[in-house]
C-alpha cells in the first residue's frame, strides 16, 4: 500500500514480450516496462518458442525490477502479485509463473494467476480512445460491455457480465485473425511481424482492387474462419506468379484487409444485436490496426454505440493490463496457491 493505494505487480510472459508493471487500484499505471524480442525472431519469419522462452528467462528480473523502481514504490508497498497463467506458449508462460511464485512466496504477497485473454479484455479499464481520457489516465468504463478481442494467438467475441465473469460468445474455427495477417504478409515478402507491415501497405493500395472471400458462416454464427480468406491471397499469388501477371502487393495487402475487417465489424455488430450491448470494448494486437480502429469506429458511431479502444501499448501484450485483471480477481476470489499451474487452456 503506498499514498492509500492497493499496488498490484504485474507479469506478463506468454509469448515474445517479457513485461513487468505496477498498477494502483486496478487502473492507474504507475510503471510499463516491455523487453520485446521482435529484433530476434525476425530472422525465423516468426516466434521460435524455446528461443523465446530462454529470452524470458535472461530478462524476466531486470524487467520486474525496473518497473518497481519506475513506479516509485517498494516491493514492500506492493499488495499483490498478478501473473499470466495462460494460454500462451508454455515454456514463456512457465518462466513468468515460477518468477512471480518465487516473488510471492519470498515477500509473502498474495498471488493470484490472470486469463490472458482477461488481460486483453481489462486493457480497456486502462484507458480508451472515446472514453475522453488521456494516454495514462484511467477511464470509468464498466461492466456489462461486449469485447472484441482479436490477436496472433485469437479472435473471439466476448460477453462481459461483470469484472470476473464473461461469456464467450464466438472465436475462431481455425485461423486467428493476427495469424492470418503474418501468413499473408509472409506470402507477400514483407517479413515478420506481419501485422503492421501489412496495415502500413495497404494504405498506398485499393480495397476494392481483388474479391477476396468474406466467410461468415451459419447464418447467426458469431464465430469466425479466416483461413478461407488467407488461402485465397496465397492461391491468388500463385496464380498470378504462373501465368506471368504483375503482383499489385499494395492492392492484394488492401484487399486482404478489406475482408478480414468486413468479417470482424458484420460479427460484432450482429453479437451487439443479439445481446443488447450498447458498450463495445476492442483490444488484442491486431486493435492497434489502424483500418479496423477507423471502420470499427465509424460503424459504432452509426449504431449509436459506444467504443473503447485502448491506444496500442496497451493493445500488444503487455504487464498492465495483467494488473489490472488480478487486482479485480483477487477482489472477488482471493488469492491462488503457490500450486498453481499454467494451463495451456482456461475457461472463461
Amino acid at each position: 500500500m503506498k499514498d492509500g493505494k492497493f499496488l498490484t505487480l504485474g507479469i506478463e510472459s506468454s509469448c515474445d514480450e517479457t513485461a513487468a508493471s505496477v498498477v494502483a487500484d486496478g487502473r492507474e499505471v504507475l510503471s510499463n516496462v516491455i523487453a520485446s524480442q521482435i529484433d530476434i525472431h525476425k530472422v525465423f519469419g516468426g516466434v521460435v518458442p524455446e528461443i523465446a522462452s530462454r529470452h524470458h528467462l535472461t530478462a524476466i528480473n531486470f524487467v520486474t525490477e525496473q518497473a518497481i523502481a519506475e513506479s516509485g514504490a517498494s516491493m514492500e508497498e506492493i499488495d499483490l502479485v498478478a501473473v499470466t497463467e495462460g494460454p500462451g506458449l508454455i515454456g514463456a508462460v512457465l518462466i513468468g509463473l515460477a518468477s512471480a511464485k518465487a516473488l510471492a512466496y519470498a515477500t509473502g504477497k498474495p498471488l493470484v494467476g490472470v486469463h490472458h485473454i482477461k488481460g486483453h479484455i481489462a486493457a480497456a479499464y486502462l484507458e480508451g480512445l472515446d472514453s475522453g481520457s488521456k494516454a495514462g489516465m484511467t477511464n470509468d468504463l464498466e461492466p456489462p460491455f461486449l469485447s472484441l478481442v482479436v490477436s496472433g494467438g485469437h479472435t473471439s467475441l466476448i460477453e462481459v457480465k461483470n469484472y470476473c465473469e464473461m461469456n464467450l460468445l464466438g472465436s475462431t474455427r481455425d485461423d486467428a485473425v493476427g495469424e492470418a495477417y503474418d501468413k499473408v504478409a509472409r506470402v507477400l515478402g514483407l517479413g515478420y511481424p506481419g501485422g503492421p507491415k501489412v496495415d502500413a501497405l495497404a494504405k498506398e493500395g485499393n480495397p476494392s482492387a481483388i474479391d477476396f472471400k468474406r466467410v461468415l458462416l451459419e447464418k447467426g454464427s458469431l464465430d469466425f474462419s479466416f483461413s478461407g480468406i488467407k488461402t485465397g491471397v496465397i492461391n491468388y499469388i500463385n496464380s498470378a506468379k504462373q501465368a506471368g501477371r504483375e503482383i499489385a502487393a499494395a492492392d492484394v495487402a488492401a484487399s486482404f484487409q478489406q475482408s478480414v475487417i468486413d468479417v470482424l465489424v458484420i460479427k460484432t455488430m450482429e453479437a451487439l444485436k443479439q445481446t443488447g450491448h450498447r458498450t463495445l470494448t476492442l483490444s488484442g494486437g491486431v486493435a492497434s490496426n489502424s483500418a479496423l480502429r477507423g471502420i470499427m469506429k465509424e460503424n459504432c458511431e452509426k449504431a449509436g454505440i459506444e467504443l473503447v479502444i485502448p491506444s496500442p501499448i496497451f493493445c500488444t501484450d503487455n504487464a498492465a493490463m495483467i494488473a489490472c485483471a488480478g487486482y479485480y480477481k483477487y477482489g472477488s476470489e482471493g488469492a491462488d496457491g503457490l500450486d498453481m499451474d499454467a494451463h495451456a487452456v482456461l475457461s472463461l
